[in-house]
């Protein structure tokens, strides 16, 4: 249960969500986790 948990993300939107953050820092934040998500899939793509 604990690993699905963490895979999904669980743990870590409880963990930002414990605290304020500033409108310019979530959208620095989203910026960086999208291109994070771009770039593995490129190279997943370059794999196969």
């Amino acid at each position: 249960m604990k690993r699905r948990l963490q895979r999904e993300g669980f743990f870590k939107v409880i963990k930002m969500k414990s605290n304020y953050e500033k409108p310019s820092e979530r959208k620095k934040r989203i910026k960086t986790e999208n291109i994070k998500r771009v770039k593995k899939l490129l190279k997943l793509r370059n794999r196969i």
